[in-house]
């Protein structure tokens, strides 16, 4: 038996600790190095103490451990970082080796040093990791793109320490994306939904405490229902813990001692700032970004509210009568606002393959968010369902469970943002996606009369209704004249 360790792994922070654990306690040796070599040294003396690890101090040494092909993952910093590794590890390994990248990286970089690398002999390998510190540690879900080549040999690593779903639980939540950085892109897409999730129950939670006054014993109930139902998820499952957590210095609950400041990592931009470059209505993402952004300006939010009036809550409260009825449609407007976001993300996804010449398979991206992931929910297994019944489907809206859900859902949909509106409550996601579904089933828009200012002020021409071709009107010249 070789004494020589089955995969590498760069970057002892926490994740990289937690998923070099759950790779050795699959039965494989893992060799581990980190900048800081005494963090290594702690490792091993610690947590690691009486397992099959091999320290390294250098990254000579990391290599020289490894059977080949050898196989480095690195879990650190996205950024000029993960270059600067990249150009370490050339020269100290062999054609057919593999380099991976485990870290939150933009799928462009990947793109990038996917061909580099493999200009250079080598192979790479972009995975998304989701899941935290717990998934990395218990089982990720694993979105790995990059160098075909290079799957089949992390393929049997990879889906050993992944999250596993299905009846028997033994469906991994790990499959081949696409080349180049078609698994970042798809973990960034996952990112960009998350943020429009959980901004969406946030929204919920405003409406039930502050139209309904809900306490949290109460909201603790409703969500623990709704974890039972079309929305059961692990956000909404930790969204009911956290409401039944007491604040340990002093009366009440934890949750309203927290200053309502949300902080962001950037990710969630990343899909904002593609959907725009792809001309692709990705609003529920963008919305949360948003959202996130104005809430950081508490000092200015709390300015104005001494200064800025809005409606008074009062009566709009007693008027919406039956609280467990508005209960439900709040649910029902989570439930509709949430499939508009997996559609915008589906649609985003489908059109950045087209552009990169990514060939991704829809219903296998569902099942990799099925589990060990943050979004991981019920409701994904309908996602794939919709997409293996039809690969080419242009929108989840248009699929007949979602189509059905959403007309269901539709009525108190638009009652929770009519009522959030008179009670001057910012629903932003809600809103959204309702905005969304409205424009995506309209067979007119008012495009027509932006088309028509376009063309006055800088002749950028239009198309007509009634016969084919590209026309410029003389607005100035045929305008009814103004009175003197």
């Amino acid at each position: 038996m070789s004494d020589l360790a089955d995969f590498g792994l760069m970057g002892l922070a926490v994740m990289g600790e937690n998923l070099a654990l759950n790779i050795e306690s699959r039965g494989y040796r893992v060799a581990v190095y980190n900048r800081t070599t005494e963090k290594v040294d702690e490792f091993l003396g610690g947590r690691a103490k009486g397992k099959n690890f091999i320290g390294c101090h250098t990254l000579e040494d990391l290599v020289a451990n490894l059977e080949t092909p050898r196989k480095v993952m690195m879990m650190i910093k996205a950024g000029p970082a993960v270059d600067a590794v990249i150009e370490q590890l050339i020269p100290l390994m062999e054609p057919g080796d593999v380099i991976i990248d485990g870290g939150n990286t933009h799928f462009d970089d990947t793109e990038r040093r996917t061909k580099s690398v493999e200009d250079s002999g080598l192979l790479y390998i972009g995975t998304g990791v989701s899941g935290g510190e717990e998934g990395a540690l218990k089982g990720p879900s694993l979105m790995p793109g990059g160098s075909k080549e290079g799957w089949p040999l992390v393929e049997p690593i990879f889906k050993a320490i992944a999250a596993k779903v299905g009846p028997n639980e033994d469906i991994p939540c790990c499959e081949w994306v696409g080349p180049r950085g078609a698994g970042h892109y798809v973990k960034m897409v996952h990112n960009g939904i998350e943020y429009g999730d959980m901004q969406l129950i946030c929204e919920a939670y405003y409406m039930l405490s502050e139209a309904l006054g809900l306490t949290n014993e109460e909201l603790y109930d409703v969500f623990a229902r709704w974890n039972e139902s079309e929305l059961q998820s692990y956000l909404i499952e930790i969204t009911r813990d956290i409401f039944s957590v007491k604040d340990d210095e002093g009366d009440g609950y934890l949750v309203d001692k927290i200053l309502d400041v949300a902080g962001a990592k950037g990710t969630g931009k990343w899909m904002s700032q593609h959907a725009l470059d792809l001309g692709t209505p990705s609003t529920l993402v963008t919305a949360a970004v948003y959202a996130r952004a104005i809430s950081a300006m508490k000092d200015a939010r709390v300015r104005a509210s001494k200064t800025l009036r809005g409606p008074e809550a009062g009566d709009e409260t007693v008027r919406l009568g039956d609280r467990k009825q508005f209960v439900e449609a709040v649910r029902q407007a989570l439930y509709a606002s949430k499939i508009c976001s997996y559609a915008q993300g589906y649609v985003q996804m489908q059109l950045a393959a087209k552009e990169y010449d990514w060939d991704l398979n829809y219903g296998d991206i569902a099942l990799l968010w099925r589990g060990g992931c943050i979004i991981r929910a019920q409701f994904l297994d309908r996602i794939k369902e919709a997409f293996d019944s039809e690969p080419n489907l242009a929108n989840l809206l248009l699929h007949p469970y979602f189509t059905e859900a959403i007309h269901k859902a539709q009525r108190s949909w638009r009652q929770v943002v009519n009522t959030a509106t008179n009670l001057g409550l910012p629903v932003p996601a809600f809103s959204t996606a309702l905005a969304y579904f409205d424009s995506y089933r309209r067979q007119r828009l008012p495009a027509n009369l932006l088309q028509a200012q376009r063309d006055y002020f800088g002749a950028h021409t239009f198309q007509r209704t009634d016969k084919p071709g590209v026309y410029h009107a003389e607005w100035l010249d045929r305008r009814k004249p103004p009175k003197s």
